[in-house]
């Protein structure tokens, strides 16, 4: 990790704040350490601990949120907890000791979407805590071991990795019926043996896997995230899809979003879009909204 890098991003509580790394700092799940005592198993956590306003750490995938106590304002330190974290980084020291002595017991059912291309394939494991697309093997070799593998049955054209589960698009060559059970087989034992699933977030970060971070938002368009946040993202995910925000113009009253996994190129996609996502969207935000536009599908 020589070369990370970390964003101070602010959350919607005043005490917490999240240092985003632009590299994977641990291979999946989450941890939370409430003090010094808890943290044994991370020395970045037992480091933090030692800054007297430090009050909890967060440890994930990609970032590290602290809650500080009142004694101090992050204005004040931040910048130094930031210097601190990506020198922890840079020497190459562990976050978190991952331990793989205790087999955790992986469950892997699959799903079929409304997509009839598409397979879902859930999993009772955290995997990853940003959701990432691949489009052919060259994405895939440069961030997710799981992804590259994966890649190895000629079937596979597409692959989307979000919180819990895999969505894998097929070509036409052959029907799922056929080779489901192959593959969840093959993710249930990947996982199993504790191998990474991603290696690092894609260095290339392009339109189709990015949302704009909500501190740059407008009022209206906090407001359009907020609503597919809450409403329309958890129905889509259960499908093995997702949604993201991408734009919204305030001329044409225009939003533009990004669709993804199961709902890219689903042909009930548009019905979606138009009579769920648009309707809702119109009838919560009266005289804001005109179209719905995915800009991929």
């Amino acid at each position: 990790m020589s070369s990370t890098k970390i964003n101070i991003q602010e959350t919607n509580n005043e005490t917490i704040i999240k240092f985003v790394s632009d590299t994977i700092l641990i291979n999946g799940g989450s941890y939370e350490f409430n003090n010094i005592d808890e943290a044994k198993n991370s020395p970045l956590a037992q480091q933090l601990f030692y800054l007297p306003f430090v009050k909890k750490v967060f440890i994930t995938a990609n970032f590290i949120a602290i809650q500080r106590f009142d004694i101090v304002q992050w204005d004040d330190v931040s910048e130094a907890v930031k210097e601190q974290i990506e020198n922890y980084l840079r020497e190459g020291n562990v976050v978190v000791k991952e331990t793989t002595t205790k087999k955790e017991a992986i469950e892997v059912y699959a799903e079929v979407t409304p997509n009839p291309a598409v397979m879902k394939f859930g999993t009772n494991r955290a995997l990853t805590q940003t959701d990432v697309e691949f489009k052919n093997i060259e994405e895939a070799s440069k961030s997710s071991p799981l992804a590259q593998e994966l890649y190895n049955f000629p079937f596979v054209k597409e692959i989307f990795i979000s919180e819990n589960y895999v969505s894998i698009t097929k070509y036409d060559m052959i029907d799922w019926n056929e080779v489901y059970q192959e593959v969840r087989t093959f993710i249930r034992e990947y996982l199993q043996a504790g191998k990474t699933i991603i290696a690092e977030l894609p260095k290339q970060q392009t339109k189709e896997n990015v949302e704009i971070p909500k501190e740059k938002l407008t009022d209206i368009e906090a407001k359009i995230v907020s609503i597919l946040d809450e409403y329309i993202k958890p129905a889509v995910a259960s499908d093995g899809g997702n949604i993201a925000f991408q734009s919204y113009s305030k001329e044409s009253k225009v939003v533009n979003v990004i669709l993804q996994g199961a709902c890219s190129g689903c042909p009930s996609s548009t019905v979606t879009l138009k009579n769920g996502i648009e309707t809702m969207l119109k009838e919560m935000l009266p005289n804001e909204i005109n179209e719905v536009v995915a800009i991929n599908g």
